[in-house]
Parts: C-alpha cells; sequence; structure tokens
C-alpha cells in the first residue's frame, strides 16, 4: 500500500519529467499515471486501498426503566443507509480533492443513477494540486447513488458513489 506522501512524490517527479506514461508496482499495489499536455492523470486502483471493515454494532438492552448511561447511547445516530443490500460497493475517493462529475462544465457527467458501469468506466475526477486525476469504477454494475456534490471537497476514503455489483 503506498502512502499519501509517496504518491505525491511520485507525481512530482512524473510532472517534471518528459515522460508522458508512467507504472509502479509495488508488494500488490499499483500507481498509474499518464500526462495529458500540461495535465498530469494519477489513477491508483480502489482494490488497493482498503478501508477497515465497520465494526457489527451491538444492541444497547436497558434492564430498568432508567436510562443506563453506555458509550453506544450518548454517541452520535448515524443515518442508515437507505438500502441494507449488502450488493452495494461503495467508490471511495483515492486523495484529498475536489469531486467533479464531469470533464469540463460544457460536459455531460460522466456517470448518473441508473447508469451501467464496468471495471474500467470512469465515474468521475479528483482534482488534486491541479492534476485532474480520473477515479474509475473498478467494479460491475448500476450507480445506484451519488452520494457527494459537484464541486464539494472529498477526503481520503470518502465514499463518493454506491454500485449494485453483478
Amino acid at each position: 500500500m503506498f502512502k499519501i506522501q509517496e504518491i505525491r512524490e511520485i507525481i512530482k517527479l512524473v510532472d517534471a519529467s518528459s515522460i508522458d506514461e508512467f507504472v509502479y508496482e509495488e508488494n500488490g499495489a499499483k500507481v498509474k499515471l499518464k500526462k495529458k499536455g500540461n495535465v498530469t492523470e494519477v489513477v491508483v486502483p480502489k482494490k488497493e486501498v482498503v478501508a477497515p471493515a465497520p465494526a457489527p454494532i451491538a444492541p444497547v438492552v436497558e434492564a430498568a426503566p432508567t436510562p443506563v448511561a453506555t458509550p453506544a447511547a450518548s454517541a452520535p445516530v448515524e443515518k442508515a443507509p437507505v438500502n441494507e443490500n449488502t450488493d452495494l460497493h461503495k467508490i471511495t475517493s483515492p486523495m484529498v480533492g475536489t469531486f467533479y462529475q464531469a470533464p469540463n462544465p460544457d460536459s455531460p457527467a460522466y456517470v448518473k443513477v441508473g447508469d451501467k458501469v464496468g471495471e474500467e468506466t470512469i465515474v468521475c475526477i479528483v482534482e488534486a494540486m491541479k492534476l485532474f486525476n480520473e477515479i474509475e469504477a473498478e467494479v460491475k454494475g448500476e450507480i445506484v447513488e451519488i452520494l457527494v456534490k459537484d464541486g464539494q471537497l472529498v477526503e481520503y476514503g470518502q465514499p463518493l458513489f454506491l454500485v449494485k455489483a453483478e
């Protein structure tokens, strides 16, 4: 797994060089960089960015009519996903940046709810440090929900799309 600082250093080196495409693999992780004119595109496969699975939430049972203070009872309530379907795959942001649904303001969005996608289908762009990084679906299925708005800042690992995997 690459550290974000390592990826940034690779981006700087490739950007300053005259090469147009760069691929680097280490311990099963892969970084692929392509330059288009004066724009450098970074593709980091999502399969390599693995978020830890959430721990199951145990139900809180009260033995008496008076509330018992527990850490789970005092934590803020999270919204449950609209669909508890286990076939839903989250496409997450591989970096901190700005989310864009289209390659430019005059173009249509890469995908919309209901669209079918393949593993290499580009679903959005995340701009980081003036570099426009195309994000691929990396799963075959149907876009069920777009979780962020166009132009919104996103964090590393933040879910961007929900896909019903086939």
